[in-house]
């Protein structure tokens, strides 16, 4: 009978050990807010110490050409909610497209679906807890953060400049943090947003470990201002940016720990990237893209490359990838992995399954880049053309708008030879600025095949 019994347990064990490796993965993408791609000590950053990022690196993969759908807050979650590229898309409607955002897909697969931080999909509505565009509106079952950035709205009669977020504390900005439907402050302790974010992940986690889900921890940090908990003050070399900077590679930590004491670290693929770049014009509150050209707002490569890190143990093996991507590619790499489909025929839907270069070792299927707006830029493979520029999106004390120049013929980089866009070699191989100005022009009206 002991016999019996112990052979029961034994088939039952093989039962659920065979279940839990045919279920689909947990998901959990870590996106946060202008953080730049030389802000971490694993992108060469000397200051900034984040150990935990470091380690989800080193047991994973480390993209080094990895892009944001856009040099902007906007722009960049229209790309990664869609997989559709924010200039290519035209002026499509999100509202009318909900049940095809990300988590809408993925809850289709039968993902729980959490978003804890900032949405800044539906702008700013009067109400944000009845708008049409709420997360609870476009497949996500939990909801806990703010409506988009940190810095709006703005005191009365101020604008968003470096005077103002040198003299802010941490209730200036009238912020509100909701749960759900319900506000619960307004405005809320800036101080506290990534430690109360982590806090809830970590609480998710554990109520959500027996099934699929997919956690989206979009931090409101390190976007200006900038703010971390008394824990983090004053203990950076990289200054308050820096404080702010550890607080989240912490909260990495965290969740981290959190997946392996639910006993699912095996289980859950876990991503790590930024919106945009950093807002570097702001000195002390903005980041670096170092060894990067740019920033946030502009077409050079610090507006736009970010950090890309992909971990799943025993399946994603450690090193580091030069293929490029963009976030948008989340989306077809997410449905290749859960046998969701993806809307091929959609207007500016670009995004490439990624899952041959994650798990075979494969080549990206991304060769291609469009950098759209005021400041505008076309990479292909390892040269890049700029038909306009800017050195960033505004002036940091006024707010104007910096003028764009507009080059004719564009600029020329190798990117392979010179990552920091310093040496223009347009005169020497027009040849190569009037292929990639075709492709550029193709990728526009949504002809590009890559």
């Amino acid at each position: 009978m002991r016999f019996l019994n112990h052979l029961f347990l034994a088939m039952l064990l093989i039962t659920q050990s065979a279940r839990g490796a045919d279920r689909n993965p947990n998901i959990v993408l870590i996106f946060v807010d202008d953080l730049g791609y030389g802000d971490l000590a694993c992108y060469g950053n000397t200051k900034n110490k984040t150990p935990n990022i470091d380690r989800l690196a080193a047991g994973g993969q480390r993209w080094t050409s990895f892009y944001a759908s856009g040099s902007v807050c906007v722009p960049s979650r229209r790309g990664l909610m869609t997989g559709c590229h924010p200039g290519v898309m035209g002026r499509a409607k999100l509202v009318d497209a909900r049940n095809e955002l990300m988590p809408a897909m993925l809850k289709k697969q039968g993902y729980a679906c959490a978003i804890l931080g900032k949405w800044h999909l539906a702008g700013y509505p009067k109400d944000f807890t009845t708008s049409p565009m709420h997360p609870l509106e476009c497949g996500f079952d939990y909801h806990y953060g703010t409506p988009g950035s940190n810095d709006v709205p703005a005191p009365p009669g101020r604008r968003q400049n470096r005077a103002l977020f040198d003299e802010c504390d941490k209730f200036t900005f009238q912020v509100p943090l909701i749960r759900g439907r319900e506000q619960l402050e307004l405005p809320t302790n800036q101080e506290l947003l990534t430690r109360r974010y982590t806090e809830e992940a970590v609480k998710w986690i554990k109520q959500n470990k027996d099934k699929p889900f997919f956690l989206y921890l979009a931090h409101n940090m390190p976007h200006a201002p900038i703010f971390a908990s008394k824990r983090f003050q004053g203990r950076s070399a990289g200054g308050r940016f820096g404080d702010v900077v550890e607080e989240i590679d912490w909260s990495v930590g965290e969740v981290m720990k959190a997946l392996t004491q639910a006993g699912i670290k095996r289980q859950t693929l876990v991503i790590f990237t930024s919106d945009n770049g950093p807002w570097s014009m702001f000195g002390p509150h903005g980041g670096t893209a170092k060894p990067l050209r740019g920033e946030k707002g502009t077409s050079w490569e610090g507006g736009y490359r970010v950090p890309g890190i992909f971990h799943w143990p025993g399946r994603i093996k450690p090193g580091e990838v030069h293929g490029m991507a963009a976030n948008l590619d989340l989306y077809a790499t997410f449905a290749g992995i859960t046998g969701a489909s993806v809307p091929e025929k959609k207007q500016g839907f670009i995004s490439k399954d990624l899952s041959g270069a994650l798990f075979e070792g494969k080549t990206s299927p991304r060769t291609r880049w469009y950098f759209p707006g005021g400041s505008t830029a076309y990479r292909s493979g390892n040269y890049k053309i700029h038909t306009k520029t800017k050195i960033r999106s505004s002036n940091p004390d006024t707010r104007k708008r910096e003028p764009v120049e507009t080059h004719d013929p564009p600029l020329l980089f190798d990117l392979s030879k010179d990552i920091g866009e310093q040496n223009n070699i347009a005169t020497n191989h027009p040849e190569i600025v009037s292929k990639l100005l075709t492709e550029m022009n193709a990728f526009k009206n949504g002809n590009s095949s890559r």
